[in-house]
């Protein structure tokens, strides 16, 4: 799985499930074309499970993804100069040929492709084989699969929806499932285009999906109804439709605080206990999971705690990323003394490390996808934009992530002076909350401001420039001559 496009993308189903064994246990399908995984519940249940461990591979969701869009920020200075660690993005020069750029297109594909195949052949033999009712659950999970990895191949390989209104080059949709070696050329879809995919997916996916009844909330590693509605936030605020943000909001979040939703989501007291084991709680909405048995775990050099934990004990990581001195760390509105954020700030050999993923080689930690502070925060934004006024229910939003982590803190309505302070204070919040988590450079590039300079050598990345995203996959450019690269 190491070159392919689109086009010969086929070749890959033959082995999805074996591409990482683990929490979810998936088989092998070996006769895709003839339906065999069809045709028992069991080998159903094993590829429904397998397209989670596709998706979570270390190229992809589980590890790599996450870690570009943190380094192409600025938050983390690059210690090995290796471009095998995204040294290359971070100085924001990869070409079409860097490894993370073909590495992370390719396993983004090979995950929707999955999800098509599996479709395909749910129709075709397994409908029959589960009854409806749980046909139409796995028929809800591979399209929130599916929805997220478009979403999340979007935010690097094509402009954002503020430049042209969305009708800039997208992806390349593909929803049928390709099994065989062939031609699939296609052109790009714009950017709207792309999105409205996305959301007919995940719209399909809340349909499809249960609802947990109160306080029972689910396991966080299969989705649900609620991991689409709360994914809709985020792309909603993607797309610049803030009045559907709050709408999905309104779905998941109450009127007032605490902020409880009708499943029992809510805030954790103790924001570290999100990130630690068992990794389920009341905070959490939807995670990849990992366990170290079984090679349950991401690939070498596709970890985040490889990447941005130190050597010392009692981390294994890599040391790759320390903190950038400049980057948020200088807030001097994040409190060092009170914020038990900066706890997961460690001083190792004379430089800061962050330690939000702190588990030891094999680096198991739980990668959360979506949780519940993120969509606070999305409906803060929406309200306030969507008023255009400093709203009193986006100023409580924000305060309740902000006070959960710093008791000293509680914002009003009198902090702001008006909309444009709210909005730069919810950013930055957004900004902290998120730190690590794979969200930087989406941010960056959504809210249309420039990479800031990481050193003399990585100057300021206007949004103007070509470098503002990365180039499509060289890959994908030879096999696939109907595809054009951004330029």
């Amino acid at each position: 799985m190491k070159k392919y496009a689109l086009n010969i993308l086929a070749v890959t189903v033959m082995g999805l499930g074996a591409c990482q064994k683990g929490l979810l246990e998936p088989v092998p399908s070996t006769d895709i074309p003839d339906f065999k995984a069809f045709e028992t519940k069991e080998r159903i249940a094993s590829q429904a499970n397998g397209l989670y461990s596709v998706m979570k591979h270390g190229k992809f969701l589980g590890g790599k993804y996450a870690i570009a869009n943190e380094v192409r920020g600025e938050d983390f200075v690059n210690e090995k100069a290796n471009n095998v660690t995204l040294n290359a993005s971070w100085r924001m020069v990869p070409t079409g040929e860097a490894q993370e750029v073909k590495e992370i297109w390719s396993q983004g594909y090979i995950t929707i492709n999955n999800v098509n195949v599996f479709l395909t052949g749910m129709n075709a033999v397994g409908n029959q084989v589960v009854g409806d009712s749980i046909a139409k659950l796995y028929a809800g999970e591979a399209k929130f699969v599916r929805g997220v990895s478009y979403f999340s191949l979007l935010q690097l390989y094509a402009r954002p929806h503020w430049d042209g209104a969305g009708s800039k080059p997208g992806l390349i949709i593909h929803t049928e499932g390709h099994a065989k070696i062939g031609s699939y050329a296609r052109a790009r879809s714009t950017v709207n285009e792309t999105y409205a995919q996305i959301i007919r997916d995940l719209d399909s996916a809340e349909t499809l999906l249960t609802k947990p009844a109160a306080g029972a909330l689910t396991s966080i590693t299969r989705a649900n109804a609620y991991s689409a509605i709360a994914y809709k936030t985020r792309v909603y605020l993607y797309m610049e439709q803030y009045d559907k943000v709050i709408a999905e909001a309104a779905k998941l979040v109450s009127a007032s605080a605490p902020f409880v939703s009708p499943a029992g989501h809510a805030l954790e007291a103790d924001v570290q206990k999100v990130f630690a084991p068992p990794y389920s709680t009341k905070e959490s909405i939807f995670s990849l999971p990992f366990t170290g048995s079984t090679d349950d775990f991401p690939g070498t050099q596709t970890q985040l705690g490889y990447y941005f934990t130190p050597a010392a004990k009692p981390f294994t990581g890599n040391g790759e990323y320390s903190m950038h001195p400049n980057g948020v760390i200088a807030d001097s509105s994040w409190k060092s003394d009170t914020d038990t954020r900066r706890k997961f700030i460690v001083q190792s050999l004379g430089k800061k490390y962050w330690t939000k993923f702190p588990t030891p080689s094999p680096f198991t930690d739980y990668i959360p996808v979506i949780r519940y502070a993120e969509v606070l925060l999305n409906l803060a934004e929406a309200r306030a934009r969507q008023t255009n006024s400093v709203d009193p229910t986006a100023v409580a939003l924000l305060s309740a992530v902000r006070h959960r982590s710093d008791a000293t803190i509680t914002y009003t309505v009198a902090d702001f002076a008006n909309v444009t302070a709210l909005l730069t204070a919810i950013a930055q919040e957004k900004h902290i909350e998120l730190l690590g988590e794979g969200f930087r450079s989406m941010e960056i590039t959504r809210l249309g401001i420039p990479f800031p300079a990481k050193s003399s050598t990585v100057p300021v990345i206007a949004p103007t420039v070509p470098q503002y995203i990365w180039p499509i996959s060289s890959d994908e450019l030879i096999y696939n001559k109907l595809c054009v690269d951004n330029n």
